[in-house]
């Protein structure tokens, strides 16, 4: 073994076969030598007196490995198999000589081809392992290339997912707006709603202190004016930058006047109680985003007993008229700036938000339509329970008197049924289908601050070339006075383009989370009021199976 020798033929010409099964090198060492050492006995190099030293050389192989190979001679080796055993083959093979084990001659495939002659090749003599070694090298550097590659993406998914994670909700607020009530009287009465605050746990129904909040549990006083001046406190901080800040409800004069001018009592009509809806949802909303329900103004409108009057609001105020005619240039700016989008994603989600707020608007005035029809079920119902009422006060039959009567009964709960549903029409989808279209509207609103992000970033690209020609022009007209001063334009307008970048790209990335967030909890909310709606549907309509049932004997009883 120690002596040099020429590596056998077998490698360089069975190369092409054994390309078609690399496994084999990790077969047993009696097997495939024998196999390849027949096939050519004359190419190789013999001396006649180390043929004796190769037979007492693998003499124990043999007997070691002779029931194997008769096994091996029908069916193909289990691969890996003699890769557990090398130290046994290594002191078979030592003529006193001391092989290391860690050395790199000792790994992998060198080890089959150090037992390569065995009993039926004595003419041959095992080849140095130092030859070996390069044609089985490609075998182990070529199984690990291909593993970093799937890792990377996964990487990055995992990245990401982090920091949605830790961009999550840190806590959970349960509000509640309730008792409504109208303060004053005549045209400068105002309803005022109560709001309670519970801080808990995530994910628990217990109380907890937050550090932002000053206790676990809250309740405060709130006009409609309040909830509009929180809405705009937290667009005017929040919406330039790319966060979506959830729509508030619309003003109504002609609800409220009717409101103001009412001298019955309010607080149970539908118009207020819509609205006590609304604002909840409002709340809610902001309650859920993980940068929103940290906002300073928010907390204070759930802490402090009193707010300054948010007068902004008012739709005859000055402010009115200005938030009036700046929501007019908006528009004529939507209209008039455009971008040529090269970004895929964007030019996607733009289509998809498109789509969805028709569709949502079509459902939206089914599902109102669908509230008006059963309200008015709910009122022919009750009107044909009245003239059955009087029907069976009428009639001189007995039993069809008292039959008439007790139809007339379960109309009127059947009536109660009738209207149950339509709140839970309007209530569970209406105004969710509502708030969602509102929120599609605050997505465009976001879109567009996106696209004067941008224009700012190309105006500011073309200030700065402007710029850099007037420079040129100075220099080539010898007008070294006015050099400095172009140059120190050029740095600001370089720090300008630089700023530009960045707020487009960070207000690209905040879209895309609030996109991403928008997507999900739309998901979660439908799938969550769509059951609550079946419910309901299954209630009502068990209901009306019991109360038919109950009155089916009656009717059988008619002689």
């Amino acid at each position: 073994m120690a002596d040099d020798r020429e590596p056998p033929p077998l490698f360089d010409d069975e190369k092409p076969d054994k390309k078609e099964d690399e496994d084999d090198l990790f077969a047993t060492p009696n097997e495939a030598p024998k196999e390849e050492i027949k096939d050519e006995p004359a190419s190789l190099p013999t001396e006649p007196a180390q043929d004796k030293a190769s037979e007492d050389l693998f003499a124990a192989d043999d007997d070691l490995f002779g029931a194997q190979n008769m096994q091996e001679d029908s069916a193909e080796p289990p691969k890996l198999e003699v890769v557990d055993d090398p130290p046994p083959e290594m002191d078979i093979s030592g003529e006193g000589e001391e092989v290391d084990l860690d050395s790199p001659e000792t790994e992998g495939p060198s080890s089959p081809a150090k037992m390569e002659p065995d009993s039926d090749s004595s003419p041959l003599e095992a080849p140095p392992m130092a030859e070996v070694l390069p044609p089985a090298k490609p075998v182990i550097e070529e199984k690990p290339k291909p593993t970093p590659a799937p890792r990377k993406p996964s990487m990055e998914k995992s990245k990401e997912e982090i920091e949605e994670e830790e961009s999550g909700d840190q806590f959970a607020l349960d509000i509640k707006v309730h008792d409504p009530g109208k303060i004053g009287d005549g045209m400068g009465a105002y309803m005022s709603y109560k709001v309670t605050t519970q801080c808990l746990d995530f994910g628990e129904e217990k109380k907890t202190s937050i550090p932002a909040f000053r206790r676990p549990s809250m309740t405060v006083t709130r006009r409609f004016s309040d909830f509009l001046g929180l809405h705009e406190k937290l667009s005017q901080k929040h919406t330039h930058i790319g966060r979506i800040v959830p729509p508030a409800p619309e003003k109504s004069v002609v609800g409220m006047t009717k409101i103001k001018m009412s001298k019955e009592d309010t607080s149970s009509t539908e118009f207020v109680e819509k609205r006590r809806a609304l604002l909840e949802r409002f709340l809610q909303r902001i309650s859920l985003h993980p940068v929103l329900q940290m906002d300073p103004d928010f907390r204070d409108f759930l802490e402090q007993d009193e707010l300054p009057r948010a007068t902004s609001t008012s739709a005859v105020s000055g402010a009115g008229v200005l938030r009036l005619i700046k929501g007019v240039g908006d528009t004529f700016s939507k209209v008039t700036i455009k971008m040529d989008e090269s970004d895929q994603w964007f030019e996607e989600k733009q289509n998809q938000v498109e789509a969805l707020d028709q569709q949502l608007k079509k459902l939206h005035a089914s599902v109102e339509a669908l509230v008006t029809y059963r309200k008015e079920l709910g009122i022919s119902t009750s009107a044909f329970a009245k003239s059955t009422a009087m029907l069976s006060n009428s009639e001189e039959h007995t039993a069809l008197s008292r039959a008439l009567s007790q139809l007339a009964e379960v109309e009127e709960k059947i009536e109660l049924v009738h209207l149950e549903q339509a709140d839970n029409d309007f209530f569970l989808l209406s105004e969710l289908l509502k708030d969602y279209i509102g929120i599609i509207q605050a997505i465009r609103v976001v879109f567009h601050e996106r696209v004067k992000s941008f224009h700012n970033w190309q105006n500011a690209q073309q200030n700065l070339a402007k710029k850099r020609e007037q420079e040129a022009k100075f220099k080539q007209t010898g007008k070294t006075d006015k050099i400095a001063q172009a140059q120190e334009e050029i740095r600001e307008w370089e720090g300008k383009v630089e700023k530009g970048r960045e707020d487009f790209e960070e207000i690209s990335k905040t879209i895309r989370t609030e996109i991403r967030r928008f997507e999900t909890n739309r998901v979660k909310d439908f799938r969550n009021i769509i059951i609550k709606y079946m419910e309901t549907l299954m209630n009502s309509q068990q209901q009306l199976i019991k109360y038919w049932e109950g009155f089916l004997p009656e009717a059988k009883a008619i002689a």
